[in-house]
């Protein structure tokens, strides 16, 4: 399903739904980020997705990180908390979708990356490397947030 970020569009669709979603912020031995590209926009991104029924929104965080990446986690705390209301995602079903999304900080367990139906690329990136990737904003500004390493989650 192919879709569409607005953030800041004046004329974005207005939301129909907001649904639980999460990212995750992991870092390997050399202090590169897990990234992947999507594979229904091109762009590059921290691994995340929705909240199943029946999960804790931790086991959520691990559980997408796997299917998208092929990487174990565990949960070590909270980035951010993510609910601009000018950022919305336009679905190719009809559904736009306000952003609301937890990007947790995730500890490295195990795994090679890999890619996934979701994910067309899997790499661990330097900070440096950041700077030529197509990146959404609204993603750069939670992969910046885990770089920072703040005593507080950022909440915005």
């Amino acid at each position: 399903m192919a879709r569409i970020e607005h953030f800041n569009n004046p004329n974005a669709p207005r939301p129909n739904s907001i649904v639980v979603a999460v990212t995750v912020f992991v870092q390997d031995e050399q202090s590169r980020v897990l990234l992947i590209q999507r594979t229904d926009n091109g762009l590059w991104a921290l691994p995340g997705g929705a909240q199943d029924f029946g999960e804790y929104i931790a086991e959520t965080a691990v559980r997408e990180t796997r299917e998208e990446t092929g990487i174990e986690v565990e949960v070590t705390g909270v980035v951010g908390i993510y609910t601009n209301p000018n950022h919305v995602v336009e679905y190719s079903d009809g559904e736009v979708r306000q952003q609301f999304s937890i990007c947790f900080r995730g500890r490295y367990l195990n795994g090679e990356p890999k890619t996934s139906d979701e994910s067309s690329s899997v790499e661990w990136v330097s900070r440096q490397e950041l700077i030529g990737l197509p990146i959404h904003p609204s993603m750069r500004l939670r992969i910046d947030h885990g770089f920072e390493l703040c005593s507080t989650p950022y909440i915005g």
